[in-house]
């Protein structure tokens, strides 16, 4: 089965992706399933859940104090601005996976420091090694080279905030079930997929400010 673990949606401050249109871009490009990651927001995914149980994975990429990490097969929503440890421990309340998203892209405007990142990396279920918003490869094959060097579990996504973005890129792995399962199916996965390009980040630029201004002129 092809699976994209990093999806954004209208939840997102940054993205006008309707539910509808995952579906749709699910479809059109052969995914079985998909991670809805949205930042700091579980309503989506539980939303697509309810509706595609099978294919949706419930997900949220949350902002804590040093950094960016995405829970998966979560139950509820995790707060942001807390610190790694305290979103590490979180998630694994729910019974969830640590998946840590572009680790080492030098443009993300929220990463993490060395010392956090090795620290969290003992903590880690999954590391992205292809994120197809991360603009210089060298910055993926570190997060290739660092998921092989600690035997963490190789993940993969579009990190898709418009939907054509949607299933750029994927692993190929058996069917499986929950958590452990997905664990167990990774080892055994394949990553497919190429990068998205820079000018992707412009649409999701105009998605922002499109929703920020009709929050003011709501108000």
């Amino acid at each position: 089965m092809r699976i994209d673990l990093h999806v954004h949606t209208c939840y997102s401050p940054d993205s006008l992706t309707s539910l509808r249109q995952v579906a749709h871009w699910m479809a059109r490009h052969q995914l079985d399933a998909v991670a809805i990651t949205d930042h700091n927001s579980t309503a989506g995914a539980l939303a697509l859940h309810a509706q595609l149980s099978h294919a949706v994975i419930v997900g949220e990429e949350i902002d804590t104090t040093h950094g960016e990490i995405i829970g998966l097969f979560l139950e509820r929503e995790i707060a942001a601005g807390l610190s790694p440890n305290e979103t590490v421990a979180r998630i694994r309340e729910q019974g969830g996976l640590v998946y840590l998203p572009h680790p080492f892209d030098r443009l993300r405007g929220l990463r993490m420091e060395e010392t956090e990142l090795q620290e969290l990396l003992a903590q880690t279920d999954v590391i992205e090694v292809l994120n197809a918003r991360v603009t210089w490869t060298e910055d993926n094959r570190r997060a290739q080279a660092c998921a092989a060097q600690r035997h963490l579990a190789a993940g993969a996504g579009s990190d898709a905030h418009l939907g054509a973005e949607i299933g750029r890129v994927y692993v190929e792995l058996p069917p499986f079930e929950g958590a452990a399962g997905l664990l167990t199916a990774l080892a055994q996965g394949q990553v497919v997929g190429r990068i998205s390009g820079p000018t992707v980040h412009l649409g999701s630029r105009a998605a922002y400010w499109i929703k920020h201004m009709q929050t003011v002129n709501r108000r």
